[in-house]
């Protein structure tokens, strides 16, 4: 079988929702997928699956057994694999023809500029705590004028947000700079991820570490966000309807029957938005964290 016809017959039950001439549209487009662990793997393999034909993904880690609980590419026998390596494996067996580009060693200030090359939208899926190499990607694609997604599992929820060049931009909305320390980054990331904040009803912060880098995870959240973000990528490459970018924000909840949606006016620096993260500070810093790691 050839490309052309593997390509009809594989994505033909997507006809109906998408027409012909966009599911071709879909296959010529390049998306950089930062981080195949969590969520980065299973956006990896959604966005496989709705036909998009080119990638870039970056990963410099190996899957381990804590990973089982959430990571699409952990299981027994990927064990000290790289995680580019094992998705990019799973994605050839979904489509062969598929073009990727694989960035072992992670994404730094001196390949980050053939990560984003021949791209057409940035999907955020590092780990939570990476905040520098996440500023610094959202940074670069912005300046390429190249869109950009986010969408963080949290609780048994999930949260979106998109960035473009006539939105606010990532540093802007978050209110991160350089001068703030690793716990103020960090809490800056979380309060305007999710503004409403539904999963602080049942998430229990003392099994957050700032120091191992870890907190509770749940597949489920992961998987929510995949759908979210893939849905939003064939949004803006298909043009379907108006994009909402920051400093609007959602927040899906299915445990709390929730989905929370707003504009933020000034996103972080938004008084309220102020105040929750200094009650977060103060939060953590009861709960004994290490707040200057």
């Amino acid at each position: 079988m050839d490309e052309k016809e593997f390509y009809q017959k594989a994505f033909a039950r997507n006809i109906g929702l998408i027409s012909a001439d966009e599911q071709e549209k879909l296959k010529n487009s390049r998306i950089a997928v930062a981080g195949m662990g969590g969520v980065g793997g299973i956006h990896l393999i959604t966005l496989a699956r709705l036909g998009i034909g080119k990638f870039n993904i970056a990963d410099p880690d190996v899957f381990e057994l804590p990973n089982i609980n959430r990571q699409y590419g952990a299981n027994t026998g990927t064990f000290g694999l790289n995680k580019a390596d094992v998705m990019k494996d799973m994605l050839k067996e979904i489509n062969p023809f598929a073009d990727v580009r694989i960035f072992r060693a992670g994404i730094d200030e001196k390949n980050i500029g053939d990560f984003f090359k021949e791209v057409d939208i940035f999907v955020d899926g590092i780990d939570f705590f990476a905040i520098d190499v996440r500023r610094l990607l959202f940074q670069i694609s912005r300046k390429l004028g190249i869109p950009a997604i986010t969408s963080g599992p949290l609780g048994y929820s999930s949260t979106l947000h998109i960035f473009t060049g006539d939105g606010m931009s990532f540093d802007e909305y978050f209110d991160i700079n350089d001068k703030m320390t690793y716990a103020q980054k960090l809490v800056a990331f979380a309060v305007g991820l999710a503004p409403k904040a539904t999963h602080l009803k049942y998430m229990k912060l003392n099994f957050v570490s700032l120091k191992e880098r870890t907190g509770p995870s749940l597949a489920s959240a992961c998987h929510l966000c995949s759908a979210l973000t893939a849905t939003e990528t064939v949004n803006l490459l298909l043009k379907k309807r108006a994009v909402k970018a920051a400093p609007h924000y959602f927040q899906f909840d299915p445990f709390c029957q929730v989905y929370k949606k707003g504009y933020i006016f000034k996103g972080n620096k938004n008084p309220i938005q102020k105040f929750k993260r200094r009650w977060l500070l103060r939060k953590i810093s009861s709960l004994g964290l290490n707040l200057e790691v």
